[in-house]
């Protein structure tokens, strides 16, 4: 038999779990705001303890909403950082799979390719597909299953904010890092992102190349090509960046083996 102190912590999990039902958007949102403040940083046990052994029940009308409204961007910043907390939480393991058995990924990948959902809702949404990146390779690979690397490397070129472009770069980094099946695919989709018209999504993809670079080995043939008119910008931001590239992504006569082209290039 269950104590009369169970019995209480039960019945007003029920009683949350029942308001949160029975909200409307503007409760709901109040709803979220106490349990951003109350629960951030929290490990998966202090979450169970919380909710009577229940986070889950909370956890399942969160992604449960998520799916309703995303394209409303209805609450949907405080949504995604509320489900970032059961997430990202120490031993959060059972979340993580509890998120992903419903779409997570596909939902989150969507939310980046809506144009009328605001920057900072999808700013979140790189966060919580950096934290599935990061849990494991397996879960890198559901990630370029599911077409993710286009459509991050979509949005890394779209996006307006340099604080958002700098979270999907972490997101691309650790793609490309434990990822043997599918880093070639990160890599090309670092490539096809020099030519975009985002200086600052230049700036980070050759950053990242920097990285991957040693990871994958042989250079693309393409790559050259995409670099020299890349770093021909006049955007200085971009043009910094050649120093810090591996050779072995420049060719031969930008080597020293004829006129010094790689360095004209930063001084146009």
């Amino acid at each position: 038999m269950t104590s009369i102190k169970e019995q209480a912590a039960i019945s007003r999990l029920l009683s949350f779990l029942q308001e949160w039902d029975n909200a409307g958007k503007v409760a709901r949102s109040h709803i979220l705001d106490k349990f951003i403040e109350t629960n951030q940083g929290k490990t998966a046990p202090e979450l169970e303890q919380e909710f009577s052994q229940g986070a889950s029940l909370f956890l399942v009308r969160l992604t449960t909403s998520l799916r309703i409204t995303y394209m409303t961007d209805s609450c949907l910043e405080k949504l995604l950082r509320s489900i970032g907390i059961f997430l990202s939480a120490v031993s959060s393991n059972r979340y993580l799979i509890e998120f992903l058995e419903v779409g997570g990924v596909l939902t989150l990948l969507e939310i980046l390719g809506l144009e009328k959902i605001k920057e900072e809702a999808k700013k979140e949404s790189v966060k919580l597909l950096q934290v599935i990146a990061n849990s494991g390779r397996t879960y890198k690979e559901l990630i370029c299953e599911s077409y993710g690397v286009r459509s991050i490397a979509e949005f890394l070129a779209k996006s307006k904010s340099e604080e958002t472009q700098e979270e999907v770069q972490v997101l691309l980094d650790s793609l490309v890092h434990g990822n043997p099946k599918y880093q070639n695919q990160v890599y090309k989709g670092l490539i096809a992102l020099l030519p975009c018209e985002s200086p600052k999504a230049q700036q980070l993809s050759l950053q990242t190349l920097r990285t991957a670079q040693p990871i994958i080995g042989t250079t693309h043939p393409s790559i050259v090509d995409c670099v020299l008119k890349v770093l021909g910008t006049m955007h200085l931001e971009v043009q910094y960046e050649d120093p810090a590239l591996p050779s072995s992504m420049k060719p031969g006569f930008l080597q020293g083996e004829g006129p010094p082209l790689w360095g004209l290039s930063l001084q146009r």
